[in-house]
């Protein structure tokens, strides 16, 4: 079951000819997710060979416009494919006002819904989710309320051990039971503990987006234990009052923050421009962590299954 994300921009305020402003995809299961809808977005998602028409979701993490600019003329293009299921976009107020007028001007008669809920940046709380997949909340530390995201893959059923069910001649309704995490009761009345006959076959997975914000321990805390953990680094390690002062994070914050969650993986991104090589931000970050990772766009990270 496929998990990964694949970088559409990594630029922050003030794109350049090689880096687009914040935008990312999440594949869950061919479920596809996009985070923040910086301008030209959609020509990235083309470049990246995804369909505009398979994103479900939209989650925003604030509104300043190299974060959300792309999601309009997104949603015209989606209406120009035929799309006929609803678009659900994640996202502060007052974007629900923003939208209003975006519909009442330019797409007065899509083919589809577009359906916003409300995202409260100060709480830490599940937004959606579906049978496999959870999406929550983190609050971060910006100029605008803003807010991370955290999807998390849900417990995978148990699987009963072929050993155990040869030993001890288990039945089908016996096997369903014990599946269903219960203890199994055999024809002598003998009670077998399940998690003598079962077990978990993968962890769960889990990614989290953390942009933009100043440094916070409790926003890493909220991750703690995440696979592969996205933070802006938009300067470098010397420029830490101008980080502190634009609501940003230096490479080394973000390692930090990788560190305080007990990441698996690291990517950095939200480059500011002065940046003409982000290798400079990719060396201060593994400094403190050494499994950082820069985000090239088009490249994907893949989330493996770990037991």
């Amino acid at each position: 079951m496929c998990f990964s994300v694949t970088i559409l921009g990594s630029a922050s305020a003030r794109p350049t000819a090689q880096r687009h402003p914040s935008s990312q995809v999440v594949n869950f299961h061919e479920q596809y997710y996009l985070v923040d809808a910086g301008e030209g977005t959609q020509q990235q998602l083309v470049r990246a060979g995804i369909s505009p028409v398979k994103i479900r979701a939209v989650f925003l993490s604030h509104l300043h416009g190299d974060h959300c600019f792309g999601v309009f003329p997104l949603i015209s293009t989606m209406g120009l494919y035929g799309r006929k299921t609803p678009l659900y976009i994640y996202a502060p107020a007052p974007f629900g006002e923003i939208l209003e007028n975006h519909l009442k001007y330019f797409d007065t008669e899509l083919p589809y819904e577009v359906v916003w809920h409300e995202v409260k940046t100060t709480e830490h709380t599940l937004l959606m989710e579906n049978r496999t997949l959870e999406v929550w909340s983190i609050p971060l530390r910006h100029r605008v309320p803003t807010s991370g995201y955290l999807f998390r893959e849900k417990e995978p059923p148990l699987n009963v051990s072929k050993e155990k069910i040869l030993s001890y001649g288990l039945s089908i309704a016996q096997i369903t039971t014990a599946k269903r995490g219960e203890d199994v009761t055999l024809e002598s009345g003998e009670v077998i503990p399940n998690g003598e006959l079962t077990y978990r076959p993968y962890a769960p997975r889990s990614y989290a987006y953390l942009s933009d914000t100043n440094y916070s321990a409790k926003a890493a805390r909220l991750v703690s234990g995440v696979d592969l953990l996205y933070h802006e680094a938009t300067y470098a390690a010397e420029e830490q009052r101008s980080a502190k002062d634009r609501g940003h994070s230096t490479s080394r914050d973000a390692a930090k923050a990788a560190l305080c969650a007990g990441a698996r993986r690291l990517i950095i991104g939200h480059y500011s421009s002065r940046y003409k090589d982000e290798q400079v931000l990719v060396d201060q970050a593994r400094e403190l962590f050494a499994e950082t990772y820069p985000a090239v766009e088009g490249s994907t990270f893949t989330i493996e299954k770990q037991k």
